[in-house]
């Protein structure tokens, strides 16, 4: 029986390799031999989850002609592989990519460390603070009170609580977007949301249009759904899209669902305004296609002065193109999985048959308590709270950032939860391998990007402020320090670490 799992093919290996950009070697600097410079690279990429564990390689012939490089180099890359644990092999079943015993397996996207890991690594992988208290104790506490007469029912309730989707409705309604119920349901987070459109009209073989950089974990969701990906790149700096590659994508693609992030884009923190968002959403319906706006980061505006735009769905009165997704998870809590979808009813009520299917319906208990925050005016307090712990952060992060990496590059987005940074030329495949020796876990660019893009950036969240802040980025600059030396093991270990 096979080992394997999956395969990668010659030429996808080698467009993989050829994305790891280095930095030039420096005076006096040694380059590691060919075999070896191999041996690295697809070690990063079995680290970083873009190799998956157990998938099986290509023959050393094959990716020998694909790299232009001689047999010999790729059999002894395959060999060192295999002496340090990354690889596998059977005669007759070929070679397959694993890690060491003890090493976990690699995250395909940004999965928050576990509670017990925290003591001695800063995790700046997932973008999310703590709970608001004591409003997440109120809240729940608030719930608790409405519980008893749902507990009489089977408790599914595949659109939602009644209740709190004529709450949300009256919150569109509020800001100008005339919504009734029938328009909205509730889902479980803005991922559950997001499946739950992809399945409903991005059948596998599908094009779905994405931001280039856009959200890893969402990117993911719609590889495994088996999407076409097509990226867009955005416009220069944190001023939303660039147009005219967005109506060419459209017209020449016509990708089936588009997914943006108009309000303080994650990774890169851009604000699309107002001409954007109509200009968007006129070149979706003339494509036909489906706009999915992604809302979750839209109450986080950080700075005092900022004027946010309409939301897209104000552009689509008749409701036929753009579908909004939004959650209490960046805002509020990730931990409360409350999500919810804004379409067309006819759109709805295709999500809530097809729902049948997967989950059913969310949680009571955590529907009862985002209904309470939005009946009481918690949300609001609760929001500004998170506003006020994030802008510190923000700017705490930013401050050390800049005194021990001076030569990064990047611009302070004026709302949501992410840095977007420009490594100086190194790689950040290889500062988030450094990274986790050194005590700081960082996600790569390439995770935010489509066939290995943004090898050279990686993404930080105002997750951390303080003395924490200040030892993450002591902890960054050593990480730099490995990847320019070309420090392939050891690396400062790191300390254990209390706020």
């Amino acid at each position: 029986m096979a080992q394997w799992t999956s395969a990668v093919g010659a030429a996808q290996l080698a467009r993989l390799l050829s994305s790891q950009q280095d930095r030039p070697a420096g005076p006096g600097t040694r380059r590691p031999p060919a075999y070896r410079a191999l041996a690295d690279g697809i070690r990063l990429l079995v680290l970083e989850g873009r190799v998956p564990v157990a998938a099986r390689l290509p023959a050393e012939r094959e990716l020998a002609l694909a790299l232009s490089v001689s047999r010999t180099t790729v059999a002894a890359a395959y060999e060192a592989l295999r002496g340090e644990g990354f690889l596998e092999s059977r005669r007759g079943a070929g070679s397959w990519t694993a890690v060491p015993a003890g090493n976990p397996v690699p995250a395909r996207g940004l999965e928050p460390l576990p509670p017990e890991a925290l003591g001695s690594m800063i995790d700046l992988g997932c973008a999310a603070l703590p709970a608001p208290e004591p409003w997440l104790t109120r809240a729940v506490q608030g719930a608790l009170e409405e519980l008893p007469p749902y507990a009489h029912t089977h408790g599914d309730y595949p659109a939602g609580l009644p209740a709190l989707r004529a709450m949300i409705a009256d919150r569109y309604t509020q800001r100008g977007i005339p919504t009734m119920p029938e328009q909205i349901m509730v889902t479980t987070g803005a991922m559950g949301a997001i499946d739950a459109i992809c399945h409903l009209f991005g059948g596998r073989g599908e094009r779905i249009a994405v931001e280039s950089p856009s959200y890893a974990n969402i990117l993911q969701l719609m590889r495994e759904a088996g999407a076409r990906l097509v990226p867009v790149a955005m416009a220069e700096g944190l001023t939303g899209w660039d147009l005219d590659r967005w109506r060419q994508v459209l017209r020449e693609a016509a990708p089936r669902i588009a997914y943006v992030v108009a309000d303080f884009h994650n990774p890169t923190g851009a604000l699309a305004d107002d001409d954007q968002r109509r200009r968007l959403v006129d070149g979706a319906r003339s494509a036909g296609t489906v706009l999915v706006a992604d809302e979750t980061m839209s109450e986080l505006w950080l700075d005092e002065d900022v004027e946010m735009p309409r939301p897209v769905c104000a552009f689509d009165p008749a409701g036929s193109t753009v579908i909004t997704v939004g959650s209490a998870s960046k805002a509020f809590w990730a931990g409360m999985r409350i999500g919810w979808v804004r379409a067309a009813p006819d759109v709805i009520r295709s999500l809530v048959a097809a729902r049948a299917y997967a989950d059913l319906g969310t949680p009571v208990l955590e529907q009862l308590a985002v209904n309470w925050l939005f009946g009481t005016g918690g949300w609001e307090e609760a929001v500004e709270l998170r506003r006020v712990q994030a802008r510190q952060n923000r700017d705490e992060l930013v401050s050390a950032v800049r005194r021990e990496l001076p030569g990064w590059e990047f611009e302070v987005p004026r709302g949501g939860l992410t840095l977007w940074i420009r490594t100086g030329g190194l790689s950040g495949s290889r500062l988030a391998e450094a990274g986790e020796r050194v005590g700081v876990r960082v996600p790569s660019g390439p995770r935010f990007g489509v066939d290995g893009a943004f090898e050279g950036y990686v993404r930080l969240p105002f997750t951390v402020g303080g003395a924490v802040a200040e030892e993450a980025a002591v902890r960054l600059a050593a990480a730099a320090r490995i990847v320019e030396t070309g420090g392939t093991s050891g690396g400062e270990a790191p300390r254990t670490f209390v706020a």
